[in-house]
């Protein structure tokens, strides 16, 4: 693949600031690194220096990545261990995956609103137009030749043929396409670790469970042909505890900004209906988002940082929501607001 000399865009930074207020007990595993007689079988992660509960950025990206794809309804396409498939674009312009003699349709990255917010990574497996190909220099899959692919425009799925001139089934279009080495898409989203809030750190410290800052779930599963027992200890972050939320967009494209930031506020709102963490089936892992602020930093911000003559390090901020359903009432007023701000407006 030959060297890009085009840089990715970078218009400016949207923070969104929020709490994460647990409504039931969550569980997110830490992974025990000793196995003691009597001692959890679950423990929650922590953060190596104060020891306090934390939920990794990783672990509400994915969820929040996850409800994105169910959304918006992307097929699977991409094996992912255990039997099981993922969604993800194989490129930043559309093709076609291989998966077990199946062709299936995928957005590319720069387009899809899956990928281009969380990323992805580019497969070996993926067939691109040859024109595409040609045109953008794309690495070829060594040995592999040109096929023809038909497919129906709605469809998730195409087909090889024979070639262009073969027999097609109603509604398909057939195009000439090559096996390339699909191109990776960076993030356009950060979601920061969220830590306990101070309040609700000094709180925590209270517990009298026997745990520091956390508490016991017992659990008891019976098999249903032998009645056996199989006993099991979770560990988890008490419902009342606050962490600190904080995610970051990186406006690249003005036009895609407000429908990406439109898609996050959904994909909170789904995740405040659905659980967080291990076991939510279980009743583990509700929580609710409250007291959103916004902040918007365009690259003048930035540069007027170093001018220590102007007032650089004043923020403005915008108006803010107390709860997901106030955001959602006026995200109209929000976009419009960011909007304003956005290049081009």
């Amino acid at each position: 693949m030959p060297a890009s000399l085009e840089q990715k865009p970078l218009l400016g930074k949207f923070t969104l600031k929020s709490q994460i207020e647990v409504k039931t007990g969550l569980h997110i595993g830490g992974g025990g690194e000793n196995l003691d007689i009597g001692g959890l079988d679950k423990p929650v992660i922590r953060d190596p220096l104060t020891q306090y509960p934390y939920l990794p950025g990783s672990s509400i990206k994915g969820k929040l990545r996850a409800i994105t794809e169910r959304l918006t309804n992307k097929p699977l396409n991409r094996p992912s261990g255990s039997n099981t498939y993922r969604y993800e674009s194989d490129d930043l312009v559309d093709g076609f995956t291989e998966v077990d003699g199946l062709l299936i349709r995928y957005q590319g990255a720069s387009t899809c609103l899956v990928s281009r917010l969380f990323g992805s990574t580019g497969g070996n497996n993926c067939w691109i137009d040859t024109d595409t190909v040609a045109s953008q220099g794309l690495e070829r899959v060594q040995n592999a030749q040109h096929r023809y692919i038909a497919w129906v425009n709605n469809s998730r799925t195409g087909r090889f043929v024979e070639n262009a001139n073969s027999q097609l089934n109603a509604g398909e279009t057939v195009g000439e396409y090559m096996k390339v080495k699909g191109r990776n898409c960076p993030a356009r989203l950060i979601v920061r670790d969220s830590h306990l809030s101070p309040q609700s750190a000094e709180q925590l410290k209270k517990v009298d469970t026997g745990l520091f800052m956390t508490e016991w779930k017992f659990e008891n599963g019976i098999d249903r042909v032998t009645a056996a027992a199989n006993p099991r200890q979770f560990e988890r972050v008490p419902a009342g505890s606050i962490f600190e939320f904080e995610l970051v967009y990186t406006v690249e494209d003005s036009e895609q900004a407000i429908e990406d930031l439109k898609n996050i506020a959904i994909a909170l709102a789904i995740l405040e209906d659905d659980a967080l963490g291990g076991h939510g089936s279980r009743g583990y892992g509700k929580v609710e988002f409250k007291q959103f602020n916004f902040f918007y930093r365009d690259l003048e911000y930035y540069r007027r940082i170093t001018d220590t003559s102007s007032d650089g390090s004043r923020i403005e901020e915008i108006p803010s929501a107390n709860n997901i359903q106030e955001l959602l009432d006026n995200f109209t007023g929000l976009s419009q607001n960011i909007q304003r701000r956005l290049p081009g407006s």
